[in-house]
Order: structure tokens, then sequence, then C-alpha cells
């Protein structure tokens, strides 16, 4: 159920959150003519509904961005097609520009996911301890008084 606001333009819902709303009988200064000429209120309007983020929506715009970043390096390899030599720790070998580029790239990224990615787990294992340690500790302090011995003089 939702009251008229205070605010003209807005609906206040039982939670006491506004939605705002206008309609053709408002005017742009927040004064309803309809109501002035008449005396009588109009009914109130229902709140905007708002659409929230979905995971299978986050999954659909990832999926459109990689293939536009796949098309873009694919355009980087075609346009970069001239042979290169590539000599790394004592093997040579020639390939494209764009690959070479690409590939450098590629084991540029590894190199700081695998050390972070060590490190998330790390610190996941730590989060995991302490979560047991402090439901061992709640359930050491909720146990009932008869079920220990009791401290001190009566």
């Amino acid at each position: 159920m939702a009251e008229q606001s205070p605010v003209p333009g807005h609906v206040t819902q039982d939670n006491g959150q506004q939605a705002s709303g206008t309609d053709s009988g408002q005017q742009a200064s927040g004064t309803d003519s309809g109501q002035q000429a008449s005396g009588t209120a109009q009914p109130p309007q229902l709140p905007q509904h708002v659409v929230k983020r979905t995971r299978m929506g986050g999954l659909w715009l990832a999926s459109g961005s990689f293939a536009v970043v796949l098309l873009l390096l694919l355009i980087f390899i075609l346009e970069n097609s001239k042979s290169v030599d590539v000599a790394y720790f004592g093997a040579h070998g020639h390939v494209p520009l764009g690959v070479a580029l690409l590939l450098a790239a590629v084991l540029g990224i590894l190199m700081v996911v695998i050390p972070g990615t060590a490190r998330i787990v790390q610190l996941r294992l730590t989060a995991r301890r302490h979560r047991r340690a402090d439901a061992g500790r709640l359930a050491a302090s909720q146990q009932e008084p008869g079920d220990t011995p009791a401290a001190g003089p009566r």
C-alpha cells in the first residue's frame, strides 16, 4: 500500500522509501492542477519497478565484451603479420609480430594472476581457520550453566 508523500510527485511506500513518478496532471513545479481545481485528491501513483541485475545478465555482458576483445585481437594479429625472429633461453623461432606481442602480453598477465591466485587461496584458508575458531568460542560461551561445574563460593 502506498501513501501520498508530503513532497509532490513522490509516492511513499510502506517501508518509507520514496518512488518518484510524474503524470500529465502534474506540472514541473510540483503543483497538481487537478487537485487545486476540484478540491479532491487523485489516487496515489504506483512506484516504478526496477529490474535488479542478475548473474545471467552479467554473464551476457561479459561474453559480449569478450567477443569484442577477441575481434580486436584478431584484427591486431592480422594487421601485424610480418614475421620476426624470437629467441628465448636458447630457443629460436620465427613467428608473426602480432602473435609474438600477444604471447608476451599473455605471459605478463600470467605473471600477475598466478601469485595473486596463491594469495587469495592463502587468505581464504586463514579466514576459514578464523571462522572455525570463532564458531568454537561461540559454542563454548553458549553452553548452559548446568553443563559446567560451578566456580567460586556460594
